[in-house]
């Protein structure tokens, strides 16, 4: 059993990254731009709206306050700040997803966000106060992270995830977007990663390293190349294999 999810919602007014609808066809999880690194209102409501109709989870993919830069620099904000920035964009996609019919179930970084709580103290455990101040929503984040950590001692839900289309280094971290083997854009090859994750708890990394994980939840990115055929190929290969694809935090309907 496990789930899938992706990033979508990430385009802005009439730009579009990547294929929400397409995607919703296939994942179990949304993680849904919130308005800080991509996204915004209408398209948080329409990309709820048709999670919704599928039966598709709905979570908020926080981000630091950056649009132009796709919410991947790092910026030395506040704790206290960014535990604020992350209840207002959980507040918001909540908001847009309940007037679609369903609610938002889950929380996950995005980004540099996501990079630096894993090694960062102060700011993973920022977004944890800030989730916490919504009412205590699941954490998904990379297994080993400062933000599971912080999530657990929260009392909060720590979920770790695993990703179908990145890079791993030895140490289990993702290998930097800038860097060689940061991206997998092959289909056979994300097929065999997502298939010996689910059936053998394990990743292999650049250097051939066997790294085992208990991953509940696998990311396939939306604005990867080739995403959407990624995303059948895993799904079928998945099922094919007896896998069963359930979401970590079901779709509720408020």
């Amino acid at each position: 059993m496990i789930d899938l999810n992706s990033d979508l919602g990430e385009g802005f007014g009439v730009w579009r990254l990547g294929d929400d609808t397409a995607l919703l066809d296939v994942v179990t999880s949304a993680n849904v731009a919130c308005g800080f690194h991509a996204g915004d209102p209408s398209t948080m409501r329409r990309v709820c709206r048709e999670a919704a109709e599928r039966g598709v989870a709905v979570g908020a993919q926080v981000s630091y306050r950056d649009l132009a830069g796709f919410g991947r620099r790092f910026i030395d904000v506040d704790p206290l700040e960014l535990a604020d920035e992350v209840l207002y964009q959980v507040g918001a996609l909540d908001a847009c997803a309940r007037a679609a019919g369903t609610a938002v179930t889950y929380v996950k970084p995005h980004g540099a966000l996501y990079n630096a709580a894993v090694h960062h103290e102060a700011q993973a455990r920022a977004v944890v106060d800030g989730v916490r101040a919504f009412g205590g929503l699941p954490v998904l984040g990379l297994p080993g992270s400062r933000l599971l950590a912080a999530a657990e001692a929260a009392g909060l839900r720590a979920v770790p995830e695993a990703f179908a289309d990145r890079g791993y280094t030895p140490e289990g971290t993702l290998v930097p977007r800038k860097d060689p083997g940061a991206l997998l854009t092959d289909t056979a090859a994300v097929v065999d990663r997502a298939l010996r994750l689910a059936e053998a708890g394990e990743l292999v990394a650049v250097d051939g390293t066997v790294l085992k994980t208990d991953a509940a939840s696998l990311c396939l990115h939306g604005d990867t190349p080739g995403a959407v055929e990624h995303a059948r190929a895993v799904r079928d290969s998945l099922t094919s294999a007896g896998v069963d694809l359930v979401a970590f935090a079901p779709p509720i309907r408020p």
